[in-house]
């Protein structure tokens, strides 16, 4: 019997479809207060930025570029440039734009700095305390849209990737634009998709799941099978494929909230605390190995799971379920993001390993396991 209890966190109000973004102007206006705009560089030489500027900087007090993963002295030097002038954050980007300012909303509200509230090194409990946050994606992949978590790395003092995590830090209103996902780079739709995929994927077979969350996963991989081959087409074909690739990345936050996910971020997140590497790729290269792995696992839950994804996914395929799997996301993937790329030194693969874990999968991956992962995502030397 599964014991396990289900909670769902999601945005007050979710707005999704093509051309949302054009109700963002209205929504401030409708409740005019001293706004913060977070952006990416890239926002801000794009025509939609073009286009809605006039009327935005009308609503907005001024905006912070985001170009990394925020640091905790990214985020302290922007609550103490902005605390008693912000009343609402609006964030426009990919997931480090989203994540960057929902810390930003939290520790504007909190009296510490951010490193004393992180995960992992922190001693002091966040409070239920944030600005609203109209959090709009313009990738699809991290699901920060509709997650509780805000991601914080630290890659030079104390060697930390980390959260501040509240069920109210998810953002009051989540516009879902898939026309902001159109002209991006093959190899960013890429990355951003696999991450997306893999939030789904380990949510989908965590031990802390039940059918509610499986259900919620299943969905989203569903969607995520539709998008993978036709992200960067130009046809309508492109346009349903970015509109189906959008659900699945909340669908793959929703369900990494609920249900947790595993081995593959348990490494992931060690190893974006020591190499500036996009998550996503990161996500993806220990995909595959990851599914070799899987391919040959001799336990029972983590069998039936992914006989069921099977039957769901490639019905009347004989192929074990994960090396199915793996065969498919490389055959119709838009870049071969897994090829070449940097390299990982053995000191590093050590230094990860010692602190990586499996998080919410059936299976406990030991060192050596974990190990023959990272060896074969990268080229070590």
């Amino acid at each position: 019997m599964n014991e396990n209890l289900i909670a769902l966190y999601s945005n007050q109000q979710t707005l999704f479809g093509r051309g949302g973004i054009n109700q963002l102007v209205p929504l401030l206006a409708e409740n005019p207060q001293p706004t913060l705009l977070f952006c990416g560089r890239s926002f801000l030489n794009s025509a939609v930025w073009a286009r809605l500027a006039p009327a935005l900087n009308a609503q907005i007090l001024g905006y912070e570029i985001v170009s990394h993963e925020a640091s905790p002295d990214d985020i302290d030097g922007w609550v103490t440039r902005w605390r008693g002038h912000v009343d609402r954050v609006v964030a426009i980007g990919g997931g480090s734009v989203l994540d960057a300012a929902k810390a930003f909303s939290a520790m504007i509200q909190h009296p510490l700095n951010t490193a004393r509230y992180l995960e992992k090194v922190g001693d002091t409990p966040v409070q239920a305390v944030t600005l609203p946050l109209i959090a709009i994606p313009t990738t699809a992949g991290t699901g920060s849209e509709v997650t509780q978590n805000a991601v914080v790395t630290d890659q030079q003092h104390i060697r930390v990737k980390a959260s501040l995590r509240h069920p109210v830090f998810v953002p009051h209103i989540a516009i879902l634009d898939p026309d902001l996902l159109s002209g991006a780079p093959d190899r960013v739709l890429a990355t951003c998709g696999i991450d997306a995929f893999t939030h789904l994927f380990e949510a989908y077979l965590s031990r802390k799941g039940n059918l509610f969350s499986r259900q919620q996963a299943l969905s989203g991989l569903q969607l995520f099978f539709r998008a993978w081959p036709h992200l960067n087409r130009t046809d309508s074909t492109g346009d349903d494929a970015r509109e189906a690739m959008m659900m699945a990345s909340w669908l793959g936050g929703l369900s990494l909230s609920s249900a947790g996910l595993g081995v593959i971020h348990g490494i992931a997140g060690e190893l974006g605390a020591i190499k500036p590497f996009h998550h996503g790729e990161v996500c993806g290269r220990l995909l595959f190995p990851f599914l070799d792995q899987l391919a040959e696992t001799g336990h029972p839950e983590q069998q039936r799971l992914m006989a069921e994804l099977g039957e769901q996914l490639f019905p009347g395929d004989p192929t074990p379920p994960a090396l199915a799997l793996k065969a498919w996301l490389q055959q119709h993937a838009i870049v071969p993001f897994w090829q070449g790329g940097p390299t990982v030194s053995p000191e590093e693969v050590d230094w990860v390993v010692s602190r990586a874990n499996s998080k919410n999968g059936w299976v406990e991956y030991d060192a050596s396991a974990m190990t023959a992962m990272m060896t074969a995502a990268w080229r070590i030397a």
